[in-house]
C-alpha cells in the first residue's frame, strides 16, 4: 500500500488505482488543506477542509495524527440511471486529525481513477472529562480552489420565499457558459451543485472530444469537418473538467451549495440560508455521534467523458430499503404542459389516456387541481379507465403550503406521516402508480426528511415517486429504489411560458448531460412535438428546434420514467415513423458512452439499452452546421438514420458506412441526429 499513500509529518498523500489522480492532505500553519493533480497537472490548488462545531472549531490548530490506507472494490446493479451495472474501484484513506485540545476527527478521502470523494468522521469522545453523544455542525470550510483561468458553467442559487408564490429556491435558475470564476453570484446566494469548471493547461493535446487514456478509442468522433478546432479551443492547450457534486444526503444532515468565488480561497461549501423552508429548521446539520457528513465528489477528466459517464453519484451509497414491489420505468403523457390548468377535467384527462393507449406508453400524469377540478370520485372512475386501457395514473401534489404560498391542491395530503398514510393507502386501493409532488422549502435538514419520508411511505404503497420545484437528488436514485427523478432545472413548462426559453433550450439540452444530468436523473418534461406552444398548435410562439432534435432529446435526457409531451393532434401531424421511434422510446440503460460534446454547444452520446440495442443521438445549439464523422464500429446492429435536412424537416434514411465503418452527418442549427 505504500505506492498509494506515503506519510510524512505534515502530509498524507494518496493515489488512485492507476496512479494518474493523486490528492495530497497537508496540516500547514494548523490549517487543513488538500491539493489534487491529475497526470502531473494541478486540478485543485491547495484547498481548505475543517468543520464548526458545537464540538469545537475543527479549522484551525489542526494537526495529522495517523493516516490508514485500504482498497475499495464494489459491484452493484441498477436500473434507472445511465448505466444498468457499475463497478467501484478506489484507494481509501482516512486522515486523522486532533487539534490542540485534543478533539479528534478524521476527513476519509476515496480516490478512484477520475473522481475524488471525501467526507467527515466525527466520533463520540470525552472532552474535558464530557462525553459528547451527539454534535451540532454548524458550518464546513470545505473549499474547490481552482487555478486562475478557469472558467464556468454553474448556476446561481436563489434566495429563500423568491419566485412565484414564494416557492424558490428549486435549483431553476439559468447556467452561465466558460463565464469567469470572478463573476459574482447572481442573487449574492453562491451557486447550486452540480457545478461545472474547464480548466486550461500548457501541454499539448487534441480537440475536446479526445479520449482519456483510461477509455476506448472506438465510438470517438474521429473527426470535425467543419474545422480542425471547431470550439476555439488551443491546440497547445490541455483541457481539464472538474464537476462538483455531492451525495448521500439523507434525513440525517442538509443539503449544500457552493459560496461565490473567493481569490486565493475558491469555492466553499454552504449551507441552507436560514430563510429556508419560510424559516422553520435549522441552518445547520444536527448528526448523532459517532457521525458522518455526506460525500463531496470531484470529476476529474482531460476530456468531458468522465464527467458524462461518471457513477460516482451511486458508487458511494447503498439502498436504504427494500423495493415493495417492481417499480416500472416508461414513458408518460401530460396534458398540462400545452393545455395548462383548465384541462385538467375528465374529458381531457381520457384523451391523454387514450393517447398513452395508442403509443403504448405506461403512464399519464394528471396535474394539480385534479381534486376539484375532476374529485377524488372520479378520479377513481378515470384510473379503472385507464387500467382497462393498459395505462395507469400518476397524481399531482403540493407538498404543501407552510414553506410557500403555491394555491394548488391538493395541499395537506404529504406533509406529516399521518396524511400520507391515508392519502397513500387510498391511491394503492385505486391503481394508482406514482406520484408527482411540487413545491418544496429549501435544502435545510427538516426539508431533507420531509423528501425521505415520502418516499418511505410511499413504497410502502408501491408508488413511485417525481419530485418538482425541488433540491437536486443526491445519490437518491440507488437510496431510495421507488425515487424516479427530480425536475431541479429550468425545464420545459418553460417552454410555454415565454419564447425565451424556446430560443434557449437548445443551450440547456446541451448542457445539462454535462452537469444536472451528469449526476442524477432529471425529469426535464417533455419531447414537444408541436410546432406551436400552444394546444391548436397554431397560436402563441413556435418552438425553435427540429423534430430530431426534440426526438434525440429523449436519448441525452436520462430518466427512467420520461415525459413524451405529445399532443392528440400530433397523431394526424407527425410522420408515421416519428411516432413509431415514439412508440419505441427506451429510458433504462445498459451502458452511456460519451462520443463528443461542449457544454451547451453540441453533444453526441451513445447508449445501451436494457434490451441490448444501441442508440447514438446528437443535438446542435450551434448557430451554424456541424459536421462530423463517426466511427460506428463498436456499436453493432445499427441500420437507421433519423437526421433533419437542410430545410429543418425530418428523414429516415437507411445508414451508409464508408469502408471503415465511419458515418458523415451534419447537424443543423437546433437540429439533432439519431442511429439506431
Amino acid at each position: 500500500m505504500a505506492f498509494f499513500l506515503s506519510i510524512n509529518a505534515e502530509e498524507v498523500s494518496v493515489q488512485s488505482p492507476d496512479g494518474n489522480l493523486v490528492v495530497t492532505v497537508s496540516d500547514a500553519g494548523g490549517r487543513l488543506y488538500y491539493t489534487a493533480s491529475l497526470n502531473g497537472q494541478q486540478v485543485l490548488a491547495p484547498s481548505a477542509l475543517g468543520l464548526k462545531t458545537s464540538l469545537a472549531d475543527l479549522s484551525k490548530d489542526l494537526s495529522i495524527a495517523n493516516g490508514q490506507c485500504s482498497m475499495v472494490n464494489g459491484q452493484y446493479q441498477m436500473q434507472g440511471t445511465k448505466a444498468s451495472s457499475a463497478s467501484y474501484e478506489a484507494t481509501k484513506a482516512v486522515v486523522d486529525i486532533e487539534n490542540k485540545d485534543g478533539v479528534k476527527f478524521s476527513v476519509l478521502f476515496q480516490v478512484s481513477d477520475n473522481d475524488i470523494a471525501f467526507r467527515y468522521l466525527i466520533p463520540r469522545q470525552t472532552i474535558n472529562k464530557k462525553e459528547y453523544k451527539r454534535a451540532r455542525i454548524l458550518a464546513e470550510l470545505s473549499s474547490f480552489n481552482f487555478p486562475d483561468g478557469t472558467t464556468t458553467f454553474i448556476s446561481p442559487q436563489i434566495g429563500p420565499e423568491s419566485g412565484w408564490e414564494q416557492t424558490k429556491p428549486s435549483y431553476e435558475e439559468g447556467y452561465s457558459a466558460d463565464a469567469p470564476m470572478t463573476t459574482p453570484s447572481q442573487f449574492a446566494h453562491g451557486y447550486i451543485l452540480p457545478a461545472l469548471f474547464h480548466l486550461q493547461g500548457d501541454k499539448e493535446t487534441g480537440r475536446q472530444g479526445v479520449q482519456d487514456k483510461s477509455s476506448s478509442a472506438k465510438g470517438n468522433v474521429l473527426n470535425s469537418l467543419r474545422s480542425a478546432l471547431p470550439l476555439g479551443l488551443s491546440k497547445n492547450s490541455l483541457s481539464t473538467w472538474v464537476l462538483i457534486s455531492e451525495t448521500g444526503v439523507t434525513s440525517g444532515y442538509c443539503g449544500s451549495h457552493l459560496s461565490d468565488y473567493q481569490p486565493g480561497i475558491g469555492y466553499t461549501i454552504a449551507y441552507p440560508d436560514r430563510g429556508e423552508n419560510n424559516g422553520y429548521g435549522t441552518d445547520f446539520a444536527a448528526i448523532p455521534l459517532p457521525g458522518e457528513t455526506p460525500w463531496r465528489t470531484i470529476t476529474v477528466g482531460n476530456s468531458l467523458k468522465p464527467i458524462v459517464e461518471t457513477t460516482i453519484s451511486y458508487d458511494l451509497v447503498k439502498p436504504l430499503y427494500e423495493p415493495s414491489i417492481d417499480y416500472k420505468p416508461g414513458r408518460y403523457t401530460w396534458s398540462w404542459l400545452l393545455w395548462q390548468d383548465n384541462s385538467i377535467n375528465y374529458d381531457d384527462q381520457v384523451q391523454f389516456i387514450d393517447l398513452a393507449a395508442k403509443m403504448g406508453f405506461e403512464y399519464c400524469l394528471v396535474d394539480n387541481w385534479w381534486d376539484t377540478q375532476i374529485g377524488r370520485d372520479r378520479i377513481e372512475e378515470l384510473s379503472r379507465y385507464a387500467q382497462s386501457k393498459g395505462v395507469h395514473l400518476m397524481l399531482w401534489y403540493n407538498s404543501n403550503g407552510f414553506w410557500n404560498d403555491a394555491p394548488q391542491t391538493p395541499r395537506d395530503c404529504m406533509n406529516t406521516a399521518i396524511a400520507r398514510e391515508r392519502e397513500m393507502k387510498w391511491l394503492q386501493s385505486i391503481g394508482i402508480k406514482g406520484i408527482k409532488v411540487d413545491f418544496f422549502g429549501g435544502d435545510k435538514q427538516e426539508t431533507m426528511r420531509l423528501y425521505e419520508d415520502i418516499l418511505s411511505d410511499a413504497n410502502r404503497h408501491g408508488l413511485q415517486v417525481i419530485f418538482h420545484g425541488c433540491t437536486i437528488p443526491r445519490g437518491w436514485e440507488r437510496m431510495y429504489p421507488n425515487y424516479v427523478a427530480s425536475e431541479a432545472v429550468l425545464a420545459s413548462e418553460n417552454l410555454f411560458f415565454g419564447e425565451e426559453a424556446t430560443i434557449r433550450e437548445g443551450f440547456d439540452l446541451t448542457l445539462h448531460p454535462f452537469c444536472r444530468n451528469a449526476t442524477a436523473s432529471m425529469d426535464w418534461g417533455g419531447i414537444i412535438m408541436n410546432k406551436w406552444m400552444s394546444r391548436d398548435n397554431k397560436s402563441r410562439h413556435t418552438r425553435k428546434t427540429t423534430d430530431i432534435f426534440e426526438m434525440a432529446s429523449g436519448i441525452i435526457m436520462q430518466t427512467p420514467i420520461q415525459c413524451v409531451a405529445i399532443q392528440p393532434n400530433n397523431l394526424d401531424e407527425l410522420p408515421q415513423f416519428e411516432l413509431d421511434f415514439l412508440r419505441d422510446l427506451p429510458t433504462t440503460w445498459e451502458e452511456t458512452r460519451f462520443i463528443d460534446g461542449y457544454p451547451g454547444k453540441y453533444v453526441i452520446l451513445a447508449r445501451k439499452s436494457t434490451n441490448g440495442h444501441w442508440y447514438l443521438a446528437g443535438l446542435n445549439a450551434l448557430p451554424e452546421p456541424l459536421t462530423i464523422s463517426l466511427d460506428l464500429t463498436d456499436f453493432p446492429g445499427l441500420s437507421q438514420l433519423y437526421i433533419d435536412n437542410k430545410k429543418g424537416e425530418p428523414t429516415l434514411t437507411p445508414l451508409k458506412l464508408d469502408k471503415k465503418g465511419n458515418l458523415k452527418a451534419t447537424l443543423h442549427p437546433n437540429g439533432g441526429l439519431i442511429i439506431r
